[in-house]
C-alpha cells in the first residue's frame, strides 16, 4: 500500500515536470510577481477627525490622520499615531462605545464632540465622541493627543 502510494506520487510528479516546461514554452515565459508592499499596523490606520463646540477655538476643525508614516493635517500627527500604537500594543479598542450598564460620573466636561471616521488597525472606524459625563471625559482623555485637549 505504501509503495503504491510512493510510486503514484513519483509518476504524478514526474508528468507535472513534463507538462510545466511545454506549457510555458506554448505561452512564453511568465511574468514575474510584483512585490507586495510591508505594511506595518500603523500603515493602516488613516482617520477624519473632525472637533467642534469646544471652549477652545483651536482645537475646532477636521484633520486628517494617517499612521507609518505619520501625516496628514493633524497637528501632532506623530504623538497622535504614537499613542493609538500604544493602545494597540494593549489590546485596547479606544473607539469601542461605553458600555451601556457602565456606571458614569455626572459631570459635564463642556460641549465638545469629536466624530472620527476611517480605518484604525485595518478596522472601520466610525464613532462619536462627547464630554457628557465621567466616562465619555475618560474615553476622550484616553485618545489625547489624537482627540485635542479641551478640558
Amino acid at each position: 500500500m505504501l509503495r503504491r502510494l510512493a510510486l503514484t506520487a513519483v509518476a504524478s510528479l514526474a508528468a507535472l515536470s513534463a507538462a510545466v516546461p511545454a506549457a510555458t514554452a506554448a505561452t512564453g515565459p511568465l511574468p514575474l510577481p510584483l512585490p507586495l508592499p510591508v505594511l506595518r499596523d500603523g500603515a493602516r490606520t488613516q482617520l477624519t477627525i473632525t472637533v467642534s463646540g469646544p471652549e477652545n477655538s483651536e482645537a475646532e476643525g477636521t484633520f486628517e490622520l494617517r499612521c507609518g508614516p505619520a501625516g496628514g493635517s493633524h497637528p501632532v500627527a506623530g504623538q497622535a499615531c504614537g499613542r493609538l500604537d500604544e493602545l494597540a500594543g494593549e489590546g485596547a479598542d479606544p473607539f469601542s462605545p461605553v458600555p451601556g450598564d457602565a456606571l458614569c460620573t455626572r459631570q459635564f466636561g463642556g460641549p465638545a464632540t469629536a466624530r472620527v471616521t476611517g480605518t484604525w488597525q485595518g478596522r472601520r472606524v466610525d464613532t462619536v465622541f462627547s464630554r457628557t459625563d465621567g466616562c465619555e471625559i475618560s474615553r476622550w482623555n484616553n485618545l489625547r493627543p489624537a482627540l485635542p485637549n479641551v478640558g
